[in-house]
């Protein structure tokens, strides 16, 4: 099948790589959440073989695209993907729930295209799936209180308001706050390329 491709996700892949191997251990278990069209998981996957991989998408019609990317690519440390809506109770969203805890959950680029009740819902789950000692990550873009928002940002923040009043940008005040309600504390802040950011929580200060 004809594997689907984001230039965002390929621009982007190559930084975040770089990141997620100064701030992660050398192996663990990985959950994505939202992986899209599956490039940051394949790409991540094939650099950082010691970890084991789980893509996950709402979508269902994302699952076989996702699949078919990582067997294009002869990854062996990629699982099937699972069918996740973060706002659901359990997770995955059907079938057995995940008895297996994750070193790392990284999500890209979801928060700002979906309703602010799934960045909740994102920190609730994220906080029962993870080792005591793992990490959320979260990619994007933010506003901050203490920084000028740049044109870009804003511009694309108005685009999604228009297209669902629900979307946009997050404010990271906000976000740090969802997660602190769960016992997630903001570990680190890393710029990135084209007016984004990495975060990384965790349960230690």
């Amino acid at each position: 099948m004809l594997v689907p491709s984001s230039p965002a996700a390929d621009r982007n892949k190559q930084p975040i790589l770089e990141v997620l191997q100064r701030v992660l251990p050398k192996r663990g278990m990985a959950l994505e959440i939202a992986s899209g069209t599956g490039q940051h998981v394949s790409w991540f996957s094939a650099a950082m073989r010691s970890w084991i991989w789980q893509p996950t998408e709402a979508d269902p019609h994302a699952l076989l695209a996702i699949e078919a990317g990582s067997a294009e690519a002869g990854l062996t440390n990629v699982r099937a993907p699972v069918l996740l809506d973060v706002t659901t109770p359990q997770w995955p969203s059907v079938g057995p729930v995940f008895t297996e805890s994750f070193d790392a959950i990284f999500c890209a680029n979801m928060i700002h295209i979906a309703p602010w009740a799934n960045c909740a819902a994102l920190m609730r789950g994220s906080v029962r799936h993870l080792a005591l000692d793992g990490v959320l990550l979260l990619y994007g873009p933010f506003l901050e209180d203490s920084v000028p928002a740049v044109p870009g940002n804003l511009a694309f923040d108005a685009s999604l308001r228009e297209r669902d009043p629900q979307w946009g940008i997050r404010r990271l005040s906000e976000v740090t706050s969802a997660a602190n309600k769960v016992g997630l504390r903001l570990q680190a802040r890393h710029d990135m390329p084209a007016d984004n950011l990495l975060l990384v929580f965790g349960r230690g200060q």
